[in-house]
């Protein structure tokens, strides 16, 4: 085990590297219940749900969002391949109502063409990205 006074964390999409930056804290939420991570962590890796997550750098906490994916933790590197992720200042807060709007409206219309899964899903996008934006964690 190393003791580097830092975790080195890595947000990786299809499309980019989110955040590259060495951090104090993190903290996801898993498939089975939220996770924090300090130095000198034990190794791991987990399967990442929908939903908020959190980076702490010099005592600022910096929300982010990641949609499913998996967290590697290894030797104070923290690895989260995702398909999605955005951090709290890069999300559009009027755009993540309506979607949530959308989502609800569709779940509540009941129609039979539903994608009862598919409009689960949005609305848990949507529900993550007013959170990570509002910084609640």
């Amino acid at each position: 085990m190393t003791q580097d006074t830092t975790i080195h964390l890595k947000i990786i999409t299809h499309e980019q590297i989110v955040v590259e930056d060495d951090i104090d804290e993190l903290y996801v939420k898993a498939t089975d219940g939220h996770l924090g991570i300090l130095k000198n962590h034990l190794p791991i890796v987990c399967a990442l749900d929908i939903g908020v997550g959190k980076f702490v750098k010099d005592g600022v906490s910096t929300c982010f969002t990641a949609m499913g994916g998996i967290l590697q933790f290894e030797n104070n590197q923290a690895t989260i391949l995702t398909d999605i992720a955005e951090l709290d200042a890069d999300i559009d807060e009027t755009r993540a109502n309506e979607a949530y709007k959308r989502a609800q409206a569709r779940l509540q219309a009941k129609e039979d063409d539903l994608d009862i899964f598919r409009a689960q899903i949005s609305l848990s996008k949507a529900i993550a990205r007013m959170h990570a934006k509002n910084k609640h964690y």
